[in-house]
């Protein structure tokens, strides 16, 4: 029987990516009339037309975008298997893909990567933001080999280990109310000034987990980031819950009052997240504890 061969399915893959035959052609480094002539190959093969051709390029029929989302992960599996060989005979070679939600990345100690580097000279760290819906598919996709969120977080396929937790700590404009308050809890916190991430942020749904409220904070006011937030809570918009590890990490507070809870809170846990079953389980570990080591 015959099979595709990995040059037929990087093909499709580039035409997918690329949205025309000439583009695809250039990125694959052959001319348009071979890319063609693989494609035509593998629909032989495959038994079945995977692109319809027209005057404006092609378009995928359905057995062609099941055949590209099969393609993708032959292909991250072969470059896997490449690696993971490489690994096996020496560890933390070659590239490793590490996946690491907003909150977390502008926050990684400044001479984490560099130290990465002096250990580690002959691998290639590529790291990559994303929040945490993406992490995870990128892990399932074999687009990253692990990544650094904030748990809990379930989703099949998906291992994961606590590396520590993180304490949320209260700020508020400089004269808040708040900002004299002894024995402050969470249940202080008036919802309705409460400042949050905009949606698609875990730390959005982490700070509401704290104040017990399944609600949505202040209305219409939602930050792209922590940098955004605490300059919203100095403008006096509102109040809000900042984790540790990015006020230790030197996030810029200025015309903001920090409290913290008594008894103090753990707002989430910072945890690595990697396949199920992944060979590289091992320099993930390594990795994460360089890059994102437990506070002191």
């Amino acid at each position: 029987m015959q099979l595709p061969s990995m040059r037929q399915l990087q093909f499709l893959v580039a035409l997918a990516d690329k949205g025309s035959f000439v583009a695809a052609a250039d990125s694959v480094f052959v001319t348009q009339p071979s890319l063609s002539a693989g494609l035509k190959e593998l629909e032989y093969i495959l038994g079945t037309q995977l692109v319809e051709r027209g005057r404006k390029g092609g378009e995928f029929t359905p057995a062609g975008k099941e055949a590209v989302a099969r393609a993708r992960v032959i292909l991250s599996e072969a470059i896997n298997l490449k690696e993971q060989v490489r690994a096996a005979s020496e560890p933390l070679t070659g590239s490793f893909r590490l996946g690491i939600i907003p909150t977390i990345a502008p926050f990684l100690p400044p001479d984490a990567v560099p130290l990465v580097k002096k250990k580690y000279p002959s691998l290639k760290l590529y790291l990559r933001e994303e929040q945490t819906a993406r992490v995870i598919d990128g892990i399932k996709n074999h687009e990253l080999d692990a990544g650094l969120i904030a748990l809990p977080y379930e989703a099949s396929g998906i291992e994961s280990e606590v590396l520590f937790d993180d304490e949320f700590l209260f700020i508020c404009p400089k004269g808040h109310e708040l900002s004299y308050k002894r024995n402050l809890t969470p249940a202080d916190i008036d919802l309705n000034e409460l400042l949050l991430l905009e949606d698609g942020h875990c730390l959005r749904d982490h700070a509401l987990s704290v104040c017990g409220s399944s609600g949505t904070g202040a209305e219409e006011v939602r930050a792209t980031s922590l940098f955004t937030m605490t300059q919203m809570v100095a403008g006096g918009l509102g109040v809000s819950l900042i984790p540790k590890l990015a006020i230790d990490a030197g996030l810029p507070l200025d015309g903001v009052t920090i409290r913290e809870f008594n008894p103090p809170i753990s707002g989430r846990q910072i945890g690595l997240v990697w396949r199920k079953g992944s060979s590289r389980t091992k320099e993930a570990r390594i990795l994460a504890g360089i890059l994102c080591p437990k506070p002191d």
